[in-house]
């Protein structure tokens, strides 16, 4: 990566930071590169906020449709991708603006951490370990090999706890011995602004993204993809709203529980993002009004500009 410090805005769900984002990056000169776990998957465009073709068409954006929903996709292809498209993207002789709400996937592209690799055989046993015997099993025996990882582990976060032990079984090293580098905050890799909403006013504009779905037509989506065999992976807990709106749909849960259900995942979700955000002292944070991130706009060009 080139020494020059890359570009970035952050921030929780629902504030406002892909508009902002699309703004920014034409006031710079700007490429957006995502920085979104979701907004990587083909046909998920709905229930991921994902950008329209018409704010596409004005700012270049990368890492956006890059896989099927269902296929295998790890934060360390996606560090690989995203670093070359940055690479990609200074040698064109235009800056690259991060924009996104995923602290892993911000870290790993910033600074290039270490990401263990994967064995599908010793996850899948994993897998059918924690099936058969419980969440709460495997994340014990975690806490025997690793007590560091398990700590920072929720105990109901299966899919975390399979990965601290896969990384255990293939590399011999302890999953946290990998963490250490996220301890460090190198300034000199990132100007970053960070959008701070209140928590009341975030939680409102969540609630009224849910709704404003239902409307633009997620069940829709949710049939096509259902139609395309997704079901199996869109009823996993990662796919916020999906997994909701596809039980739904399935005719087990009314589509009014389906809302209730969605707007307190993504609640969670929002609270979960600032905390990691909250960690890393190189974020400036510009508080947002009741309209979102949008009327920062110039405050957040001057800032990411000098």
């Amino acid at each position: 990566m080139a020494s020059e410090p890359l570009l970035a805005l952050v921030g929780p769900t629902a504030s406002g930071k892909t508009e902002a984002a699309i703004g920014v990056a034409e006031a710079l000169g700007a490429e957006v590169v995502s920085v979104d776990s979701m907004l990587l998957y083909r046909g998920m465009d709905v229930g991921t906020a994902k950008p329209t073709a018409e704010q596409r068409a004005r700012v270049p954006h990368h890492l956006i449709d890059v896989v099927e929903p269902s296929e295998p996709f790890s934060v360390a292809r996606y560090q690989q991708l995203a670093l070359e498209a940055v690479r990609s993207i200074r040698e064109r002789g235009r800056a690259a603006l991060l924009a996104g709400g995923s602290g892993l996937y911000f870290r790993a592209v910033v600074d290039e951490l270490e990401f263990p690799g994967t064995d599908p055989a010793t996850r899948e046993a994993l897998e059918a370990e924690a099936a058969a015997a419980g969440g709460q099993a495997l994340h014990a025996r975690l806490a025997e090999l690793d007590p560091a990882a398990a700590e920072r582990i929720e105990p109901e976060n299966v899919r975390r706890t399979v990965r601290a032990l896969e990384v255990a079984a293939v590399t011999g090293r302890p999953f946290s011995s990998f963490g250490t580098a996220w301890e460090r905050f190198d300034p000199a890799r990132v100007r970053v602004a960070g959008i701070e909403i209140a928590p009341d006013v975030l939680a409102r504009r969540i609630e009224d993204r849910v709704h404003a779905m239902v409307r633009e037509g997620l069940i829709g989506e949710i049939r096509t993809l259902l139609e395309r065999g997704f079901g199996g992976w869109l009823t996993a807990s990662q796919a916020i709203g999906y997994a909701e709106f596809a039980r739904h749909v399935a005719g087990e849960i009314p589509l009014e529980e389906a809302v209730a259900f969605t707007v307190k995942r993504t609640k969670e979700l929002a609270r979960r993002q600032m905390v990691w955000f909250r960690r890393d002292p190189r974020i400036r944070w510009f508080p947002a009004g009741r309209s979102g991130a949008g009327v920062l706009e110039d405050r957040l060009v001057g800032y990411l500009r000098d």
